[in-house]
């Protein structure tokens, strides 16, 4: 969904499990669905973790968990590894993620997820054990993400780091835009260029 980001405040859900990969985040059967509806891949994120085979929810999974909850989910390191399948951001998306905070990303994840205006925030492997630590004692702890200034804040600390993002993805996603949206904006000046470059 294209929502115009500045700076998210919220609550956390925690997965401290590193290597998560794409079919662990939506797995390979749900790849044949002729629907791109965002619910139906929210609802099936993490389906073999959130469910048993027969259905059953599994209640100790994070997901299922009532004290967790929010729109910034904080994964441990290597998240996105595995196939490059664009799904694994249509169900962060679709489940109601807005942020993902690992201290490691896979390169072709990482820009699925901006490309589905989920953004992930690429931190140091301390803090983010930090930021797991504050979850723990206080699951309502909030973490500020400040896309403008490219900061991401513990707010039980108070300590804040920086984060990396492409200037043009930065810009459409404080804009809202898609990578169409971003050339119809710019067409005049795309058609400008074109007639002194011919």
């Amino acid at each position: 969904m294209k929502q115009k980001f500045d700076i998210i405040t919220s609550t956390c859900v925690p997965l401290p499990l590193e290597n998560v990969d794409t079919d662990q985040i939506i797995p390979a059967r749900f790849l044949k669905a002729t629907t791109r509806e965002e619910q139906f891949f929210g609802d099936n994120l993490f389906r073999d973790w959130r469910y048993r085979a027969d259905g059953t929810v599994v209640e100790d999974f994070v997901l299922n968990d009532p004290r967790y909850s929010g729109c910034i989910l904080v994964a441990g390191k290597n998240f996105g590894s595995g196939s490059s399948r664009e799904h694994a951001a249509w169900a962060i998306a679709g489940y109601g993620f807005r942020v993902v905070i690992s201290s490691f990303f896979a390169d072709i994840h990482k820009n699925n997820e901006l490309n589905n205006f989920v953004l992930p925030v690429q931190v140091s492997e301390p803090f983010l054990q930090e930021l797991f630590q504050s979850i723990r004692e206080n699951p309502k702890m909030e973490v500020e993400v400040d896309l403008p200034r490219q900061t991401v804040t513990n707010k039980a600390t108070g300590r804040s780091e920086h984060f990396d993002i492409n200037g043009y993805k930065k810009h459409c996603l404080m804009n809202g835009l898609d990578d169409i949206d971003f050339l119809v904006q710019n067409q005049e000046k795309t058609i400008a260029w074109e007639q002194t470059n011919a």
